[in-house]
């Protein structure tokens, strides 16, 4: 498998392809349609690439006692787990209804299938890949069967084992050649201790053909941006409108100015890392020129004098003339004139 691939129709990722921004939705929108839309709205607004929920289809996701249990927390929308989640869970129709907004207003929508049942639902809807969340990277007949058919996986590996890991990536790598994986810790918010960015080197590593990406949980941008930097072609965080909403991932969420600035920051660094070859650019003539240094007659050289190290110094000259790096070639040569002290010692100067 190359380590670029379409992840979306005209987007690739890997090589040297902007990385891709995913502006994770989740269930920040609070059961509410027309908040929903405005998160997609901004999340297109602030440059991200991608909106992203979460679909469950619950029956499929929760047994029935865990539906059935209190849920007493702050956050809750309802008695039991079961109605906190339905308050939060969109109807198909409604998932149909977020779809044809967000192609209306040109920018990519999918969802993790937080369950076998809502990728089923989510190949229906033909999302552009399919995201499976840290807490299914290690249920493998989903894995197999979502691989199976053939859209573009996005992985996030919070909550496992490099051992793990590996048979992911050899799971999904026998059915299906269009993958990333992406570094994540399942802590919200997320100590940056527990970050662990060493992590996508390790996976760079293991798995070369593969893209790897960052999940981030953590406050702030810094730490996305250093993802980028490591290499990152994918990077996926938490946004939300008001941090202080009710629900979980506010907090550990970027509010429309953060999620703006993190875009600008990440496309900063692209620009910054350049190219691998090191050499002087056009841009260092106008300092080369000024402080560039050259080799400078340390003493009066007589003409025909056979050169040797002790008769060089290293200084700003004028004229600019032949470079310290190549001192070392001039000993054992011959000089063709006669050069006073402190003059610069030129090629044309050289038998």
């Amino acid at each position: 498998m190359s380590l670029q691939f379409e992840l979306c129709p005209g987007r690739m990722i890997g090589g040297s392809h902007p990385c891709f921004i995913i502006a994770e939705i989740g269930q920040n929108h609070q059961g509410d349609i027309e908040i929903a839309k405005k998160m997609i709205k901004m999340a297109k607004d602030c440059g991200a690439d991608c909106a992203k929920f979460q679909k469950s289809e619950l029956e499929c996701k929760f047994s029935k006692r865990a539906l059935e249990r209190p849920y007493n927390s702050k956050h809750s929308w309802g008695k039991t787990y079961g109605d906190h989640k339905r308050h939060l869970e969109f109807s198909h129709d409604q998932y149909r209804e977020l779809k044809r907004y967000a192609e209306d207003i040109g920018i990519f929508l999918t969802a993790s299938g937080m369950d076998e049942m809502a990728v089923e639902f989510l190949h229906e809807l033909d999302v552009p890949f399919f995201k499976v969340a840290s807490c299914d990277a290690n249920n493998f007949p989903y894995l197999e069967k979502t691989a199976r058919k053939g859209r573009p996986m996005v992985v996030s590996t919070g909550m496992q084992s490099m051992e793990t890991i590996r048979r992911v990536y050899k799971t999904v790598k026998e059915h299906n050649q269009k993958f990333t994986l992406l570094q994540c810790t399942s802590a919200y918010p997320l100590d940056p201790k527990e970050v662990n960015l060493s992590v996508i080197r390790k996976y760079q590593e293991e798995f070369p053909d593969v893209p790897i990406g960052y999940s981030g949980h953590e406050k702030g941008i810094y730490i996305t941006v250093a993802a980028v930097a490591m290499g990152a072609k994918v990077v996926e965080r938490h946004v939300t409108l008001d941090k202080t909403w009710k629900g979980n991932d506010h907090e550990a969420s970027l509010e429309p100015s953060e999620l703006a600035e993190l875009v600008r920051a990440i496309r900063l660094v692209e620009t910054a890392m350049g190219s691998p070859v090191k050499q002087m650019l056009p841009c260092e003539k106008t300092c080369h020129d000024k402080l560039g240094k050259s080799v400078i007659a340390k003493v009066k050289i007589p003409k025909g004098t056979v050169l040797s190290l002790d008769m060089f110094a290293v200084k700003v000259g004028e004229p600019k003339g032949i470079p310290p790096e190549h001192m070392q070639q001039l000993v054992g040569k011959k000089i063709k004139v006669d050069v006073e002290e402190d003059d610069s010692i030129l090629a044309d100067m050289i038998e």
